[in-house]
């Protein structure tokens, strides 16, 4: 089955090209590698441009700043693969967690999979408790509207079969994308939800971390919006 990797990014120059060498040497065949550029400010665009043409490689440049829900949304619209899965363009995520995510689709068990950074014995960065808190929460209050029993619905991980995603009408365009996508997957007729223990090498916000607080308040929202008003 054909991979779809997308991979969103925005001000990540000291990270794309590390971050790409690491998902080319996934040893996943056939995939196709799709960057979205979501109109970066610093030189990730310029690395992008200079990068020698590969046919398995596809560059999609946004022309302004929309979120990482419409990048997203921009890399599904592309992909051709089988299967697709999320990547962050910066190193939190090791890409050689990747066959885990996806091997219970690839054994016929499983539509959807998510990559949970609190399940399993994988090494996990020690970093901010207040993050762990309020994940944990968001997490909770989307299982008790959902009925899923997950353990990190804010995970980058996340691999679908395409032909779900596909059928699936996104929205948001920012961080909100995760608990749209997981309400909006949660309604679907027998689908098959699973979840895998990955790493996790969490940035502090000096290394780059962008997500904040307000972040938290709109996924709570978007929570609600789908889960009740929708």
């Amino acid at each position: 089955m054909k991979l779809s990797i997308l991979i969103p990014c925005f001000n990540e120059c000291k990270t794309i090209n590390e971050i790409l060498s690491r998902v080319y040497a996934c040893p996943h065949e056939p995939k196709e590698i799709i960057i979205i550029d979501d109109h970066s400010t610093d030189c990730t665009r310029e690395i992008l441009s200079r990068r020698p043409r590969r046919d398995s490689e596809k560059i999609i440049f946004h022309e302004k700043n929309k979120g990482k829900g419409a990048a997203v949304r921009t890399g599904i619209a592309a992909a051709t693969g089988d299967i697709v899965i999320i990547q962050d363009a910066d190193v939190e995520y090791d890409p050689k967690d990747i066959p885990r995510v996806i091997e219970p689709i690839l054994a016929g068990r499983a539509d959807v999979v998510y990559g949970s950074r609190f399940a399993g014995g994988e090494a996990h960065r020690v970093l901010y408790f207040w993050h762990r808190v309020g994940n944990g929460l968001l997490t909770l209050l989307s299982n008790m509207l959902t009925n899923l029993n997950l353990t990190d619905i804010e995970t980058c991980y996340k691999a679908f079969r395409t032909e779900i995603l596909k059928c699936i009408d996104l929205e948001e365009s920012e961080f909100g994308f995760d608990p749209e996508v997981t309400a909006k997957v949660a309604r679907l007729p027998n689908i098959r939800v699973y979840e895998v223990g990955i790493s996790y090498f969490g940035r502090t916000y000096s290394e780059g971390k962008k997500i904040t607080w307000k972040d938290g308040i709109w996924a709570l929202h978007c929570i609600l919006k789908y889960n009740i008003f929708r």
